[in-house]
């Protein structure tokens, strides 16, 4: 696996393809999921199989750790600021959401040695650490 970086912006992603086509695959650095976020050019894209292929293939420990650190490298952001986080449900959530008891995240880090993302809420004394 080659991973390539250009100019990128948030959400934390991978371009994959082939001479015809480009997809973008979504990935997180607070939880393990991986979505199709398009393709281009739609008229080229490759079969159903041939992408659900290649959102596993990310999704498995090894390429997934590797574009997280390869992201944080490139861009030195987990693209979480300004979002809320949900103590309870354990997730993230968008600020519109406005779920009761969720705070704001003031600052967030990627720490690839001990391979786990640090969220800085406010109002909070320790940061929220999530293993990944």
């Amino acid at each position: 696996m080659a991973v390539l970086t250009r100019n990128e912006h948030c959400p934390p992603h991978v371009h994959v393809g082939s001479s015809d086509w480009e997809a973008r695959l979504e990935f997180s650095f607070w939880h393990d999921g991986v979505r199709l976020m398009d393709v281009v050019p739609v008229h080229r894209q490759p079969t159903v199989a041939v992408l659900e292929g290649l959102r596993q293939a990310l999704r498995t420990p090894a390429h997934l750790r590797r574009a997280r650190v390869c992201w944080w490298q490139a861009v030195q952001s987990v693209c979480l600021v300004n979002q809320l986080w949900d103590q309870e449900a354990g997730e993230v959530a968008a600020p519109q959401d406005k779920r009761p008891g969720a705070r704001l995240i003031e600052a967030a880090a990627f720490d690839a040695q001990r391979y786990r993302t640090m969220l800085q809420l406010k109002g909070a004394r320790s940061p929220v650490e999530i293993a990944l």
